[in-house]
């Protein structure tokens, strides 16, 4: 009996190291899956690995405890062409990057008038591969710096779901205290026309949000709370009218939210603003935690600087990155 409870002890010890092993394989796997889709050179992946293995928590969530409701080779069997089908051509030559989508106004523009390209997947950005999770605001924003492009300000999001780009309508001259006063503000005035990616209703089945947490997933501990996302992409008529996918269910979003015209991504800015956490997450059609339409924004949760080192992270929150045109 003395010697059953000391190996459960051992064991229980040992978990949290056996999953960190685990999660750099993972990684690492994720690393030549970067190369082969996305041609990353040696430079970009060993960023990469220092901002990974800096934060010893970045990846596509604890293998210990992740449960995915679905697998990769489930996912390309229903995705077009196994994934390959959401390539686009025309997109790539305006992005200058693969599964990239223009970002415009239809009613007034064309995809080639675009200023700014949008991820179609969440981070790798790769069809039936697992979102990135565990990473603050601050490592997304480096790594898209890494992989050439940068964090999305809100409004890109909205529009890259709604189906137009809109000009930015932040409330420049306040300060983080009122950002929550502010969205309420924004949210009003878009409620009427609110929309989702798919169409003006909301509607379960449809993306990837049929997932569940993990039992005994409480305050969202690493060792008790899986990243039980699907393989993006899984659901291709979870698909903005601008052809971004998974904005809503799978892992909510990073975004920054500017607080001055200086701290603007989409003008060039390095300083950025505060923190705006996007879309919804993977237990959305069991449990519908939150408002998730197209341009509403969030109370200031978990709020900070977006580079703050101290910025938030936990197993279903991601990101992806936007691209500025030249």
């Amino acid at each position: 009996m003395m010697r059953a409870i000391l190996l459960a002890i051992v064991l229980s010890l040992a978990t949290p190291c056996l999953a960190q092993t685990s999660l750099e394989r993972q990684n690492e796997e994720l690393f030549t899956q970067l190369r082969e889709v996305h041609r990353i050179s040696a430079k970009q992946l060993d960023q990469l690995r220092a901002i990974f293995s800096s934060s010893g928590y970045i990846g596509q969530g604890n293998p210990a405890v992740a449960r995915h409701p679905m697998s990769v080779e489930q996912c390309k069997a229903r995705a077009p062409e196994g994934g390959a089908g959401y390539a686009n051509r025309k997109f790539e030559r305006i992005c200058g990057e693969k599964y990239m989508a223009p970002l415009y106004d239809p009613r007034t523009q064309s995809a080639s008038d675009a200023k700014a390209c949008i991820d179609q997947f969440e981070f790798p950005n790769i069809p039936c591969s697992y979102p990135v999770v565990w990473v603050r605001a601050s490592e997304a924003a480096q790594i898209c710096a890494a992989m050439g492009k940068r964090i999305c300000d809100a409004h890109e999001w909205e529009g890259a779901c709604a189906g137009a780009l809109e000009a930015p309508d932040y409330r420049f001259g306040i300060g983080p205290g009122a950002v929550s006063s502010v969205a309420k503000a924004h949210n009003r005035e878009y409620d009427a026309s609110k929309s989702w990616a798919y169409g003006p209703t909301y509607k379960r089945g449809v993306c990837a949000a049929a997932s569940q947490k993990s039992p005994g997933c409480g305050g969202g501990g690493w060792n008790s709370c899986g990243s039980n996302t699907y393989p993006s992409g899984a659901f291709p008529e979870c698909r903005s009218p601008l052809g971004v996918y998974d904005q809503h269910g799978n892992a909510a979003e990073h975004m920054n939210l500017p607080l001055s015209p200086d701290e603007m991504a989409s003008a060039g800015s390095s300083k950025l603003g505060v923190t705006e956490m996007k879309g919804s997450w993977f237990i959305f059609d069991r449990y519908y935690a939150h408002e998730d339409w197209c341009r509403w924004r969030a109370p200031y949760w978990h709020g900070s600087r977006v580079m703050s080192a101290g910025s938030h992270a936990n197993y279903h929150l991601g990101f992806r990155c936007c691209k500025s045109l030249d």
